[in-house]
């Protein structure tokens, strides 16, 4: 079942598409399960976003058919989420939004944040979508990444802002 089928107003497929998926929490949730993060905490820790927020999207994305919950733990019952072929098939507008944002919004001398290396062939893809050594067209699945020091760092601190802010609670 779609959620908002019933809302559709319009043919226009930008227009359908910003429904699934039109806003910034929404972006951060799909990049950081495209970097492998699968479990709730950790999406949250790196999006920022508050426990109703993520759990508010996420729903939305299984809804939506980009995610499924796969159980990891019985007691207490916690999930796992999971990219569906659908959610897959999104990674090139990350990919685009990613290049445009390394292109227009870095300050001068800012590193590139995730370097990506065509596993085949061991070369740097750099922003583009085609391995500029080989010349084959390249799927996030055809890639490793590294992030840049700077980027690692603000992860880590984030992870150990969270660590902080539970532990204060408890």
């Amino acid at each position: 079942m779609k959620r908002r089928e019933k809302w559709v107003t319009t043919v226009c497929p930008v227009a359908r598409s910003t429904e699934v998926v039109g806003d910034k929490w929404t972006i951060l949730i799909l990049r950081e399960l495209y970097m492998g993060a699968t479990r709730f905490e950790e999406i949250q820790i790196q999006t920022e976003a508050t426990p109703q927020m993520l759990a508010t999207r996420l729903k939305s994305l299984e809804a939506d058919g980009m995610v499924e919950r796969h159980p990891y733990q019985k007691r207490p019952l916690r999930h796992e989420y999971r990219l569906t072929e659908k959610g897959k098939a999104f990674y090139p507008v990350i990919q685009t939004l990613r290049t445009w944002g390394e292109t227009w919004c870095k300050s001068r001398g800012e590193e590139v944040a995730v370097r990506f290396t065509h596993r085949k062939c061991g070369h740097e893809v750099g922003l583009d979508y085609v391995c500029p050594v080989c010349g084959e067209y390249v799927e996030r699945r055809d890639l490793d990444s590294v992030l840049s020091a700077t980027f690692a760092t603000e992860r880590e601190k984030r992870r150990e802002a969270f660590k902080a802010a539970k532990a204060r609670v408890e």
